[in-house]
């Protein structure tokens, strides 16, 4: 199938999102779509699906002008789009949510349970999904609800697929798996959109690549004729320099401890130490328990034995408001629906964390609310309207902001930050790593969870690895590489 978008204009009230936008896509091509957090990649692609109308340009499919009114328009006509929020009903199990609105019947209209099964399973093992598809989708992981996500596309006939940062919560292993699927498509003729922020995986899998900066085309190139200095360039208009920030901080004394942590059968007996000024990553595949571990750690999740020492002195952290209180933030790797309100303004989601400070005598300080917020806006660099820009409303990338300064300008002794720059552009992402720095810098204890092992290696100044709720080794990431890592992540030793 082949689209093409012509002078695509948008604006949501005074903001222009889209400016004379536009995209070509041919048959059976993997075409990236790039560009900075709020650049419009998703806003064009959900006006060619139909989810928003344009306020003017043309669409055109095998040379037929067309408008979807909406995304089922969209599909019928082959078009699916896997968005990178998680769209499921989450008190479901796997199996409904794949058939929700596409159930096979029988006779009298009675859905036909065992064909529905049976090709539950086959699109499931062609991914080499392990789920059980009675499965609740609330009890998997964001990963696993990402593979169930890319399931439900594939149980379309579809000519076009669009994949919306489709990697960002799969593991190493997983993301083979859907290269793998995504090559036997396109050898079929499915062209496909790859929309991602992970430079690798554009240069592996894509033929050709377009740019959009600031709602606007900027240019398509092959894969194979350009850099990824490059294509760098033409996203933010400027180098970017070192992808990861020189790190010149005098390491301090120990602020955390942690003794023999334990939560059922999550994760047992874990041992770590981090100091002042340090940043320990935490590396390990999808359900390793690293995220389980951080939430335990933040009172989130109940633990049946061990201890945590702050500063050398034994806390009790058996809820955030506990956590909170002993110095601790923790931006969840779940931001959509754990680390903001999403109906809620940027200022109300700042200030939400930040009370003390923008209140006096249990009064809110109107003058102290709009100084903090906007100094927020100015230092996160937050693309928006305003400071009461409803936070559903961002992109991805500028929501993410949004949650580092509700949770930096709390003052913090430690640090957690849980995939940090998951759906994150590659200038946002440079953004966060220098306030990581800035926080190590004060004395701030920092422990980062990634599954991105450039990340955490080039991050880091020790490596925790888990493996099957186990700590199976910390090392220095001077030492380190991605084999020693990976080693750990399996099981192995060193």
């Amino acid at each position: 199938m082949n689209i093409e978008m012509r002078g695509i204009n948008k604006s949501f009230g005074s903001n222009q999102v889209l400016k004379d936008a536009g995209f070509l896509l041919k048959d059976g091509e993997v075409h990236a779509l790039m560009g900075e957090n709020g650049a419009g990649k998703s806003t064009l692609m959900k006006i060619l699906t139909g989810v928003y109308t344009k306020d003017s340009g043309t669409i055109f499919v095998d040379g037929q002008e067309v408008n979807y009114k909406n995304p089922q328009e969209a599909e019928k006509a082959g078009i699916v789009f896997i968005y990178q929020e998680i769209n499921s009903l989450f008190d479901l199990t796997v199996e409904e949510n794949l058939f929700m609105g596409k159930e096979i019947t029988k006779g009298f209209g009675i859905c036909d349970k065992k064909a529905m099964r049976a090709k539950a399973q086959e699109v499931m093992d062609r991914l080499g999904v392990h789920i059980p598809i009675d499965a609740t989708m609330a009890d998997l992981s964001v990963g696993q609800q990402q593979m169930v996500e890319i399931c439900k596309a594939l149980m379309v006939d579809a000519k076009v697929l669009i994949m919306d940062e489709p990697t960002a919560a799969l593991t190493e292993s997983e993301t083979k798996v859907l290269f793998e699927v995504m090559r036997s498509l396109t050898a079929k003729g499915v062209s496909i959109v790859y929309i991602s922020h992970r430079m690798e995986e554009i240069f592996e899998m894509c033929e050709r690549i377009t740019i959009l900066r600031d709602g606007q085309y900027v240019d398509t190139k092959y894969i194979k004729d350009i850099t990824m200095d490059d294509v760098v360039q033409m996203m933010i208009g400027r180098e970017i320099g070192e992808r990861y920030p020189h790190r010149d901080v005098k390491i301090g004394d120990e602020v955390i401890r942690v003794e023999g942590l334990s939560s059922g059968k999550k994760f047992h007996n874990v041992n770590f130490s981090v100091k002042a000024g340090e940043v320990l990553g935490v590396a390990g595949l999808m359900g390793a328990g690293r995220t389980e571990i951080m939430q335990a750690i933040f009172g989130n999740l109940p633990v049946d034995g061990g201890k945590i020492y702050i500063e050398g002195k034994e806390v009790t952290i058996k809820n955030p408001r506990q956590a909170i209180a002993n110095g601790i933030g923790f931006i969840t790797e779940d931001r959509k629906t754990e680390g903001l309100l999403l109906e809620k303004s940027i200022a109300e989601n700042i200030e939400i964390a930040n009370l003390g400070k923008v209140s006096g005598s249990g009064v809110l300080n109107p003058k102290k609310q709009a100084e903090l917020v906007k100094k927020g806006i100015e230092e996160f660099r937050i693309k928006c309207f305003g400071p009461d820009h409803e936070c559903n409303n961002l992109s991805g990338g500028n929501q993410q902001k949004v949650v580092l300064a509700k949770w930096i300008y709390t003052d913090p002794k430690i640090l957690i930050l849980d995939e940090p720059t998951r759906g994150v552009d590659i200038g946002a992402k440079k953004e966060i790593y220098n306030v990581i720095n800035d926080m190590a810098a004060k004395g701030v204890a920092v422990i980062m969870v990634s599954s991105e092992l450039p990340e955490v290696l080039g991050m880091s100044d020790r490596i925790m690895v888990v493996h099957e709720g186990e700590v199976t080794g910390i090392i220095d990431a001077a030492g380190a590489d991605q084999a020693k890592v990976m080693t750990l992540a399996t099981g192995g030793s060193l």
